[in-house]
């Protein structure tokens, strides 16, 4: 048996913005990656004590799995459904009654499980989204953003990937639009209130864990944990975990700032608005400094270079201000033409 529509695949740095360009791209509305990310207000930092990974404090540099979904199904009115399954069976029917109504289906899945990772790349993440748009036999046409071609997938392994358990665990998760994409959206608008979003949640939140606040909490803790007796092995293990969780898990701390510079340089073109190229530049100096960052502290952590918290801190403090810099630009961007 074999069913599917023709489907151009796409590479993308990010599995979650990539997969939304792709299929917003297919249903009519050209939409890059960059692009996708900004108009959801996806970009973030938080560091949250109360919530452990690996009996580390979670660090994230973006919003949470499906916010970048959601907040685009929202910006642009899109006629886009998500189901969840109790059943295996009934998810894996229901996306093959999708794919013979000849639509491009997105899922949430387990890179564990998925067998077209090589070994070393798979780890227990159940939040990576993909795009299967055919079926061919017992296989499924997969677009992953995450290679640079169109791959395939046995049922057996996808349904497997689709049901882990965990953290995360997405119950079957599909989402496809039921129908072309919006025509008339006014991108200058949307784009405005966006940024303006973004801006609530990076630079105004009354939090100390979240945003630049957090940033700033972040390299205060480095500090504060050096002087603790037990330093000598819990900073070195703060710190793999801070560089792992910045540029290991997706596309890392560093790239969501490349990828926002990305949307505003574009956002500027669109628009011409002035501000958004200011701003585009600073985001990307914060990328480089994040960079810095993770290649400082993983020298000290491996003794290239002597173990100075406070020369992270200070690593961590100039991220904080180039983004409270590129924020500033960001607060109207309408306006400042």
């Amino acid at each position: 048996m074999t069913s599917g529509v023709a489907f151009q695949h796409r590479q993308s740095a990010h599995c979650e913005s990539g997969v939304m360009s792709s299929m917003v791209t297919h249903a009519g509305l050209p939409l890059s990656e960059p692009m996708a990310f900004g108009l959801s207000s996806a970009l973030a930092f938080a560091l949250i004590p109360f919530i452990k990974i690996s009996g580390q404090p979670l660090i994230a540099y973006r919003m949470p799995p499906g916010a970048i979904i959601r907040g685009l199904r929202r910006r642009l009115g899109l006629p886009l459904r998500r189901f969840t399954f109790r059943d295996p069976a009934a998810g894996m029917e229901a996306l093959d009654r999708a794919l013979s109504d000849g639509r491009v289906v997105g899922l949430q899945a387990s890179v564990y499980w998925l067998p077209y990772f090589p070994e070393d790349m798979r780890f227990h993440f159940n939040a990576h989204n993909l795009i299967v748009y055919g079926r061919e036999g017992g296989d499924y046409l997969v677009s992953d953003p995450v290679f640079e071609r169109a791959v395939r997938c046995e049922r057996a392994a996808l349904e497997k990937a689709r049901f882990a358990r965990g953290a995360l665990a997405s119950h079957g998760a599909m989402y496809f639009l039921e129908g072309a994409a919006p025509r008339g959206i006014e991108l200058p608008r949307q784009i405005d209130r966006a940024i303006r979003s973004n801006h609530r949640w990076m630079a105004a939140a009354p939090l100390p864990f979240v945003g630049l606040s957090g940033m700033r909490t972040l390299g205060r803790r480095i500090v504060k944990l050096s002087r603790k007796p037990e330093a000598t092995g819990a900073l070195p293990r703060f710190l793999a975990h801070i560089v792992r969780m910045q540029e290991e898990i997706g596309t890392g701390g560093a790239g969501f700032r490349f990828m926002y510079g990305a949307f505003l340089k574009e956002a500027a073109a669109l628009t011409g608005w002035p501000a958004l190229d200011d701003a585009a530049k600073a985001m990307t100096d914060a990328g480089d400094t994040w960079r810095l960052f993770a290649l400082r502290a993983t020298k000290m952590c491996k003794g290239r270079e002597p173990m100075e918290a406070r020369i992270l801190c200070d690593v961590v403090m100039q991220c904080a201000d180039r983004e409270e810099a590129a924020w500033k630009m960001l607060r109207r961007p309408a306006s400042r033409r």
